[in-house]
């Protein structure tokens, strides 16, 4: 089947998928359907659609499992204290916490630790966000671990994570830095 690039882009969703394919399909009359393969998602909608049908099915099926996939993150505690384990391994001399879990969306703050018991929550409302954006968060709170105030030596730690200041800036546009 063709590999038909999208002529249009899906805004929001460029993180969770590398690139959007559509397969238009004769044999197919009603149906659509999608699946993420690797790290594309496939569209698959009848050959007839129109351009605009098929801009809004692309955009509806993109959404869905864009959510799916936000429940199925939020979902999974151990991947982010698989996650954060990883962090503390390359870039924090093998710091781990003694407990990492998402909390509901805080006002103010994308995520927050106790030093005193090694614990660390991240905020639910950037689940959505871009991977290494949630990496920064975790490396953040880690290094709040060590060092539980913003000194020379916390930035120092955390500087150390290459993408600190595209995420810093990232995190400033969305009004939350």
């Amino acid at each position: 089947m063709p590999d038909n690039r999208l002529p249009f882009e899906v805004p929001g969703l460029e993180e969770d998928f590398s690139r959007i394919e559509v397969r238009r399909s004769a044999r197919r009359k009603k149906t659509i359907s999608a699946e993420i393969v690797s790290d594309a998602l496939v569209v698959s909608i009848p050959e007839r659609l129109s351009q605009a049908d098929e801009q809004h099915w692309v955009t509806e099926m993109a959404s869905r499992l864009s959510s799916r996939m936000r429940r199925d993150r939020l979902n999974d505690e151990g991947a982010l204290l698989r996650r954060a384990a990883q962090l503390g391994d390359r870039f924090l001399g093998g710091l781990r916490p003694r407990d990492i879990s998402w909390v509901g969306q805080q006002r103010s703050r994308w995520g927050s630790c106790s030093p005193q018991d090694g614990s660390i929550v991240i905020s639910s409302a950037i689940a959505d966000y871009p991977p290494w954006v949630r990496d920064y968060v975790i490396l953040h709170e880690l290094a709040h671990l060590l060092v539980p105030d913003h000194s020379e030596r916390f930035w120092t730690l955390v500087g150390a994570y290459p993408m600190t200041e595209r995420a810093r800036g990232y995190l400033i546009a969305k009004g939350e830095a």
